[in-house]
């Protein structure tokens, strides 16, 4: 056994993504179709690791603490990014999000207890390749779980922490060529919205060392706010992301700043500064899979994935993209929906960043798939997962 501390484990977070990044400069297939560094590099030393495990050479462990903390940074800095101005003018798309995702919730437990009963299986069994793992995530897995395991269903716990590794690696790989397909398919790049232009260069006028200290310390004050917003959260017995605090007051800070003019918040920096914690999780989170826990997976749990995985496809291309309004912003959500809907938001974010990086930014995707991810798509998962286990 292979264990590596917490300052090892992020340096090989790192060379995986120095690695994915030299990657995608020498294979043009990799940027073409837009797959997130962090994914390819991390995906490699997974597949390393998995060999040392099949073989008995080696087995890593990792102390992957640094992984929440670059996820609450990089959720913080979106907060910053929540300029009210801009947000009340996405009313409808962000309801029409929020019914996309919980008609895939629906359509994924139907989908995995319809494959489960037609293999002879128990119903709960397909809720272990359903909502709980692939829109939920390792989350999610790590709290239904173990219900499922007291309702009879051995190994719960195991199967849905599985499923979730497969869902955060496929999320990853399809979100980006689905958004380029439809990018240069329908010629969408003329459709992008010019208020990003204005958004980019709004803090121009400091590209200073003392302007990424400011936003530093400006993101750690509200990250340490924030674990008291959440901890009051908490208090009302529903439960939230544990970057939900931060993203709240760093969007107070933003709207603060845009509505008194006495807070000058450099969002070039923390921009930059939230991209390098969004590579930094990622990274952490591929090369800490154990992907040996797939391949133990049986049989009927393997083409409940496999269906699941066609099924986001198919609904994301040609459901998503257009319901969210055919337009470049609507290929770059599509991407997004495929991060969270069979990962997590961070993969969303992710599958998001690689799309912009080629094109150009998406302010309306960027806003809403973390408002969609943090705040509405756990609770509506939880909620509708809770009606089918009692319904079974």
């Amino acid at each position: 056994m292979v264990t590596l501390d917490l300052y090892q484990t992020l340096a090989v977070a790192v060379v995986a993504l120095w690695f994915g990044n030299l990657l995608k400069k020498r294979i043009p297939v990799l940027a073409h179709f837009c797959i997130p560094s962090p994914v390819i590099g991390g995906l490699l030393f997974a597949l390393l690791s998995l060999m040392g495990y099949l073989t008995g050479w080696f087995v890593c462990g990792f102390d992957d603490t640094m992984k929440q903390v670059c996820m609450v940074f990089f959720f913080t800095s979106v907060g910053f990014q929540a300029n009210f101005k801009t947000v009340k003018q996405g009313g409808r798309p962000l309801a029409l999000l929020v019914a996309l995702v919980a008609f895939m919730v629906v359509v994924q437990n139907v989908v995995a207890i319809g494959i489960a009963n037609g293999l002879g299986l128990d119903s709960l069994i397909g809720m272990t390749a359903g909502s709980i793992p692939m829109v939920g995530g390792h989350g999610t897995s790590g709290a239904f779980g173990p219900v499922l395991e007291e309702m009879g269903v051995s190994g719960a716990t195991t199967l849905t922490t599985a499923a979730a590794t497969f869902g955060l690696v496929a999320g990853s790989l399809i979100g980006g060529p689905i958004g380029e397909r439809l990018i240069e398919k329908h010629g969408l790049l003329s459709t992008a919205s010019n208020d990003v232009d204005a958004i980019i260069q709004e803090s121009h006028a400091e590209h200073h060392d003392s302007a990424y200290t400011t936003a530093v310390f400006q993101m750690i004050v509200a990250v340490g706010i924030g674990t008291l917003v959440s901890y009051a959260l908490s208090l009302t017995g529903m439960t939230f992301p544990i970057y939900m605090g931060g993203m709240i007051v760093a969007a107070i800070m933003r709207n603060y700043s845009e509505y008194t003019h006495k807070l000058d918040i450099p969002m070039d920096q923390i921009s930059d500064l939230g991209g390098i914690c969004l590579s930094l999780f990622l990274g952490i989170a591929m090369v800490t899979l154990r992907l040996w826990e797939l391949a133990e997976l049986a049989l009927p749990l393997v083409a409940m994935l496999s269906v699941q995985l066609i099924i986001m496809i198919l609904f994301a291309y040609f459901v998503v993209f257009r319901v969210m309004g055919r337009d470049y912003d609507a290929a770059v959500l599509t991407s997004g929906f495929c991060g969270f809907g069979m990962g997590a938001t961070p993969n969303a974010m992710a599958n998001m960043q690689a799309i912009c990086d080629k094109y150009q930014p998406s302010i309306k995707a960027y806003l809403l798939i973390p408002i969609v991810g943090s705040m509405f798509t756990d609770f509506v998962n939880s909620v509708i997962v809770t009606f089918f286990i009692n319904i079974l």
